[in-house]
């Protein structure tokens, strides 16, 4: 599957499969703080955090705005399941800042719970494209 040096990287969202294929190492937001994997990683399951995560292919770094979800993590295979993944070319910084705006907003209205939390998880998909973005 993979030699010493990669891993069997997977990350999938409900739409499309994001990217999958060997990989030299995986930064992705935890949610304890950012988490690294490299090859002969210890098998952990996390949960992932909206954010900006990188993996690295080819000696290249790839960034992606990604939504919460969770990680499978073993020594020759990880496997990311999150809401979304984007590259930033596909991100439109207008259309995130308006959604960022928008989230703001409704957090400073009165609100119910349910709102409420809608309203921290439409905020924290805007931010995590506009990071992936710059």
């Amino acid at each position: 599957m993979a030699d010493q040096s990669t891993f069997y990287l997977e990350i999938i969202t409900p739409e499309r499969q994001f990217y999958i294929g060997p990989a030299e190492a995986l930064v992705f937001p935890a949610v304890d703080g950012e988490m690294g994997v490299y090859p002969g990683h210890e098998p952990v399951v996390t949960a992932i955090e909206p954010g900006e995560l990188r993996y690295k292919a080819n000696g290249q770094w790839e960034p992606a705005a990604v939504g919460s979800g969770f990680a499978e993590i073993k020594p020759d295979y990880v496997i990311l399941l999150v809401g979304f993944a984007e590259h930033p070319e596909e991100i439109d910084r207008k259309r995130a800042e308006a959604a960022k705006a928008r989230a703001e907003e409704r957090l400073r209205q009165k609100q119910s719970i349910q709102e409420y939390y809608h309203s921290k998880a439409a905020l924290a998909r805007a931010m995590a494209r506009l990071k992936a973005k710059r």
